[in-house]
């Protein structure tokens, strides 16, 4: 065998060992998954319990990698309407305990329930009585006996084969910890409209815009009579600069839409003297305020148009949405 050919056979062989090595990993962790899930009873529903019957926040701490499963813990509760924060607990022990009020509860995480830097911690929530919830892979374990609420991993190895990197055992955690989070959210009714509220930026705040967050409203609205000359239909038309001009008719409800278009299509000597009636476009594609952003420039997209009156059941116009407006606020 060649040298090149020799090199290729073992690159070959080292990508297999690697490929095989992340599918047993991949493999033991889903399976520590599907265990962690038939293991839940009624330890997971006091958990629940306890969250949702304080006033406070939900306090998060671990050491080393729990610590940083319990970072990721806090953030999902806080950003699902469960308010919530990270407390290191070497810090706790020199000051950080005050950021643990009485109407808190707090959420410790260790594998083996006997991290001594939560020794502090658990003290604090045992003497003022605040709701302590552990998470751990011992039920005998000092963490476990001292919390109200012990949520006990199943004994499922790690995927290092050293058996010493946790790997396995923080990926129940966390998890566990998207279950409580997904528990809470549901428990409280939160829906994606308040989800947006703690998700303004980006991508994802954009997907939830609303249609009443982007539109056009009070004096920006193009709007006239029935009765209205069209060349005053056309001083509104340049005036508001959005292209159209939605028609009322007696009782303030929209009867029609005049457009650009439309002028053009009908433009000859006399037009400036008729009345908006007379080209209006009746019935004009309207939608809900409450819609999302992203429905507007479907409808947009899909009826090849580029605005949207605003309007409720009485068909009064509350504002207007331009295409231009979802995209400059990144909607697609």
């Amino acid at each position: 065998m060649s040298g090149a050919a020799s090199e290729e056979t073992l690159a070959t062989a080292v990508e297999d060992r690697d490929l095989a090595s992340a599918t047993r990993v991949l493999r033991l962790e889903a399976e520590a998954l599907t265990e962690l899930a038939a293991s839940l009873d009624g330890a997971f529903i006091r958990a629940v319990d306890t969250l949702a019957g304080i006033s406070g926040r939900v306090v998060v701490t671990g050491m080393g990698k729990s610590g940083h499963v319990a970072r990721k813990i806090a953030a999902t509760l806080a950003s699902t309407g469960t308010p919530a924060f990270f407390v290191h607990p070497g810090e706790a022990s020199h000051g950080d305990l005050g950021m643990i009020a009485r109407i808190d509860a707090v959420v410790a995480l260790s594998n083996s329930g006997e991290t001594k830097e939560l020794s502090d911690v658990i003290a604090y929530t045992r003497r003022f009585g605040i709701p302590l919830i552990g998470v751990t892979r011992r039920a005998g374990s000092s963490l476990a006996e001292q919390s109200d609420v012990a949520l006990i991993l199943p004994p499922v190895p790690e995927a290092c084969p050293l058996g010493l990197a946790p790997t396995t055992s923080t990926t129940m955690m966390l998890a566990l910890g998207d279950a409580l989070a997904v528990a809470m959210l549901e428990r409280r009714g939160f829906s994606a409209a308040d989800f947006r509220e703690f998700h303004p930026g980006g991508q994802l705040g954009s997907a939830l815009l609303k249609v009443s967050d982007l539109m056009h409203k009070g004096g920006d609205l193009p709007l006239c009579r029935l009765e209205t000359p069209l060349s005053d239909v056309i001083f509104e038309m340049t005036a508001k600069r959005l292209g159209c001009v939605g028609v009322l008719d007696g009782d303030g409800t929209l009867a029609g839409i005049i457009t650009d278009g439309d002028l053009r299509r009908h433009l000859k000597p006399e037009l400036l003297a008729e009345r908006a009636d007379s080209i209006m476009s009746p019935r004009p594609k309207t939608i809900r305020p409450k819609a999302l952003a992203v429905e507007a420039l479907r409808e947009m997209n899909d009826k090849q148009i580029t605005t949207l009156f605003v309007i409720e059941a009485d068909r009064r116009p509350l504002g207007i949405v331009h295409i231009h407006d979802c995209l400059r606020a990144g909607v697609a």
